[in-house]
């Protein structure tokens, strides 16, 4: 049992090197979500926008695993379908055990508090008729029959965990600042307990100043309550600080997953290489970085993606083998995986 909110703190520690390592929570394989794409005067079916296109990784329970790239390249997609908030053209998705992608719509119902998700602009995801009581309270309402004075004391007890006062509870969104509301969208998701947390890109619409008061909060959440979080962003900076495992998408597919600290010391992919030696250096006189990869040309459209790699078009690396056919998610280091011809295992 994982301790509820006011229960005495519970800390994760992953054990990645013990002989047993923590089991996945979440378990996504070849995970496909197309949209199609209808033209002419009868709407025929033309063709596929290619989202997400065989996706493939694991969320171990208690660790943060982040989801980056470029623009575009499926990283939401990707979070919306983990809790079905698409429907999934192909693939699996088991969250604890289950697989959603495959559930009757009342047992997913009854799958909904153990995943939730923190969406990126507060004010959008929060009803502005609603007080902050009534919107913390909402997923009580639906998934408990608690009463009126026990959902107030849930209410304030989840208020207290994010850092909200009590008497703000009869105040409407409008009336908070970005990284309060973002707080407000926080303290509604973690109202029935989840074991796996979406959060997708919860800074991108703060302050600087307020970023990195968001993504502590996070990770004391995450301590106390034994969470497990898939962070979306295109923040590299803030991945480095809060991320266990990195996942490298580009144009609907992955490109490599790594622990952070071997990634960010030496990425294998050549678009991970080209995505890492974007992050600012603080420090001038750090020559240790190499130089700045610049890509050539625009990423493809992903109704037309290329026949081989999806990045082999602008890869500054690419062979004759690289547009002729799509490499394998492969592990070539221990906890490594990359999708590219020419990284060879260890």
């Amino acid at each position: 049992m994982r301790p509820a909110i006011g229960a005495p703190p519970r800390h994760m520690l992953l054990m990645f090197d013990s002989p047993s390592p923590p089991r996945p929570l979440v378990s996504v394989r070849n995970l496909k979500l197309y949209f199609p794409i209808h033209a002419g005067i009868f709407r025929r079916h033309t063709g596929n926008v290619k989202a997400v296109d065989n996706v493939s990784f694991d969320i171990y329970e208690g660790e943060t695993l982040a989801l980056v790239g470029e623009s575009g390249c499926g990283k939401s997609t990707v979070g919306r379908a983990l809790l079905r908030l698409y429907e999934v053209t192909a693939g699996r998705v088991e969250i604890d055990g289950v697989d959603i992608a495959s559930l009757a719509p009342e047992k997913l119902r009854q799958m909904r508090p153990k995943m939730q998700m923190v969406f990126q602009d507060p004010q959008a995801s929060l009803n502005p008729r609603m007080t902050v009581a009534s919107i913390i309270g909402e997923p009580l309402d639906e998934h408990t029959s608690q009463t009126k004075s026990e959902k107030l004391g849930r209410i304030y007890a989840l208020m207290d965990a994010v850092g909200l006062n009590r008497s703000f509870a009869d105040r409407y969104p409008h009336e908070f600042s970005g990284g309060q509301r973002q707080r407000i969208g926080i303290a509604r998701a973690l109202a029935l307990n989840p074991k796996f947390i979406v959060c997708d890109e919860p800074i991108a619409a703060l302050d600087v100043s307020i970023q990195a008061q968001v993504v502590n909060l996070l990770e004391d959440l995450q301590k106390e309550f034994g969470l497990t979080y898939l962070f979306i962003s295109h923040d590299l900076s803030m991945v480095r600080h809060i991320a266990d495992r990195v996942c490298v998408m580009y144009l609907g597919q992955v490109a490599e997953i790594s622990p952070r600290d071997a990634l960010y010391e030496g990425p294998l992919h050549p678009y991970a290489k080209a995505l890492l030696s974007a992050v600012p250096n603080p420090d001038p006189r750090d020559r240790s970085r190499g130089k700045r990869v610049i890509l050539q040309g625009d990423v493809p459209s992903a109704a037309n993606p290329p026949k081989g790699c999806n990045f082999c078009t602008r890869c500054p690396e690419a062979q004759p083998i690289c547009f002729d056919r799509k490499p394998i998610l492969q592990t070539v280091a221990p906890r490594r995986q990359v999708a590219c011809h020419f990284v060879n295992s260890n």
